[in-house]
């Protein structure tokens, strides 16, 4: 099924989830693990009806979902399809599924706190050592370019953030390379932001906001706070 676009996510007007990096993610608030355990159970039971399934967290007072189709087409300029990790048209059904599913268990959603966290790593020679950062995160070759057309390493089982590369220059004089990508909700970036700089850090690059906006803390160490905003609903 092919992927998505940004524009026609924010026309789903899913009011209770959040575009961050590849999918779709909400949270829900329970009073206790045992509300936690039956939600999930309906929920289960409705992506068991729909043929799909969200990747789900229980943590105290909250149940986190993210749902994401690990086969999506991108189709490029030429038409050439490629598969990929994304959201597709089964992630839009069952988030509106799980959002009625909520409804009925009187649950309340807290979007503007839902993040997804990954790792950047600038290099001008991506292809060369991305098999090290599998090897080394995941212990698998085959996470090197799982559902992505480049070299970005993702881990099938979710058990580390993904690594994707960012371009550089070899012949720049030594920097850090590593960076952080936090991924929040529109409504949540300028606190975010605001926090960061409270606590120390300063805004280096804010050319690309909203849509990044990089922070470097007291050592020079980057960290980028990301918001999708194509698939920001409109108001």
């Amino acid at each position: 099924m092919d992927m998505l676009r940004g524009k026609q996510i924010a026309e789903a007007n899913l009011g209770d989830w959040r575009k961050l990096a590849q999918g779709l993610h909400a949270r829900y608030l329970v009073d206790d693990f045992g509300a936690g355990a039956r939600f999930v159970a309906a929920v289960g039971e409705a992506g068991d009806a729909l043929g799909h399934h969200p990747r789900v967290s229980i943590g105290k007072g909250h149940v986190d979902l993210e749902l994401v189709t690990d086969d999506a087409v991108y189709r490029d300029d030429e038409g050439t399809g490629h598969v990929v990790e994304w959201v597709t048209q089964h992630d839009v059904d069952l988030a509106r599924r799980i959002t009625e599913i909520a409804a009925d268990h009187k649950l309340d959603a807290d979007p503007a706190s839902v993040c997804e966290v990954e790792l950047g790593l600038d290099t001008a020679r991506s292809t060369t050592i991305a098999p090290v950062w599998a090897a080394l995160l995941t212990g698998s070759a085959e996470s090197q370019g799982r559902g992505t057309p480049g070299d970005e390493i993702r881990d099938a089982t979710g058990r580390v953030p993904n690594l994707w590369f960012g371009d550089a220059d070899e012949s720049d004089a030594p920097c850090p390379r590593f960076h952080i990508e936090v991924y929040v909700p529109p409504e949540a970036a300028e606190q975010r932001i605001a926090a960061a700089v409270a606590a120390g850090g300063t805004v280096v690059d804010e050319s690309d906001a909203p849509s990044l906006t990089v922070i470097a803390d007291q050592d020079g160490n980057k960290g980028v706070v990301c918001v999708d905003v194509s698939a920001a609903t409109r108001d």
